[in-house]
């Protein structure tokens, strides 16, 4: 099986995902600006996870278009995957409406962490299929990112209960670090269709 139907369905669960996180933004009834500041943590936290699934949605993409065939191991890892990253809405939820108190703050970071540690699973299937000469592992060479953000969401989680502002910090700068282009998956693809 080739990976557009399993690209297809990934991006509609996502789609479905966001659609949840901004139905969770609840219109106030009073129209003035001082109606909205009760709403600002819930906001913030609905623009964090957006940047997150949007992150995931564009690497899953790239990393799919790598594949020549979809095992069935790699159907799984991807249900992992949107396992996890089905759960940011209620984390994203909770965090916004406790104004980023330590619990809530430290399972976002559970979250995210766990989603990390699918998405590795499932780029390692993918690899494991493709052969030793993957076009995934040419392109991921060390993979710098996709080893600090584990550690950094384990690091977030830890500080959630005893200083929320550094685990919020840390939840942006990883996503920062993603946020940057990540050209590696499409220099190598456009390089195999040269060839």
């Amino acid at each position: 099986m080739g990976s557009t139907r399993l690209e297809a369905f990934s991006d509609g669960v996502i789609a479905i995902l966001i659609t949840i996180m901004v139905l969770e933004l609840k219109v106030p009834h009073d129209a003035s600006w001082p109606a909205l500041v009760p709403l600002l943590p819930v906001f913030l936290s609905y623009v964090l996870s957006f940047i997150y699934l949007g992150i995931y949605w564009n690497n899953h993409h790239h990393m799919l278009h790598t594949c020549r065939q979809i095992t069935g191991p790699i159907l799984w890892a991807n249900l992992h995957l949107l396992f996890w990253l089905s759960l940011i809405p209620f984390a994203t939820g909770w965090m916004g409406e406790n104004h980023f108190a330590s619990l809530p703050t430290a399972l976002y970071g559970v979250v995210l962490l766990m989603a990390a540690i699918a998405y590795f699973l499932l780029q390692t299937l993918i690899i494991r299929s493709q052969g030793p000469h993957s076009l995934l592992k040419r392109a991921l060479g060390s993979d710098w990112k996709g080893k600090i953000s584990p550690l950094l969401y384990f690091s977030a989680i830890v500080a959630a209960f005893w200083a929320q502002w550094l685990s919020q910090f840390i939840y942006v700068l990883a996503a920062l670090i993603w946020l940057v282009p990540d050209s590696r998956i499409e220099h190598i693809l456009a390089a195999q269709e040269t060839d």
